[in-house]
């Protein structure tokens, strides 16, 4: 029952990913230069273009985060009893 719930919820959130997607466009250097004369002149381009920066910026590292957290729920180890034995060890 929870694996099928799981992937009904994945399948519902991909629909709505691919069905709320808007059009981008690449910036090249000449339109970054154009941006920063707009800047300079008070335009308000630039936050568009900082917004998306910062969040190109943070995608990665949310990435490792929620896979370092995957990580840890899934192999940490409960009730773990380490056995040594008491004799000495010669390492010679």
């Amino acid at each position: 029952m929870k694996s099928s719930l799981k992937i009904v919820l994945l399948g519902v959130v991909m629909c709505v990913m691919l069905l709320t997607t808007k059009q981008v466009t690449a910036q090249c250097a000449q339109c970054a230069a154009t941006v920063e004369t707009n800047a300079k002149s008070g335009d308000n381009i630039t936050k568009g273009l900082n917004k998306g920066i910062l969040f190109l910026l943070a995608a990665p590292y949310m990435a490792v985060a929620i896979g370092g957290y995957v990580w840890y729920r899934n192999y940490r180890k409960k009730d773990v009893s380490i056995n040594i034995a008491n004799d000495k060890l010669h390492l010679n």
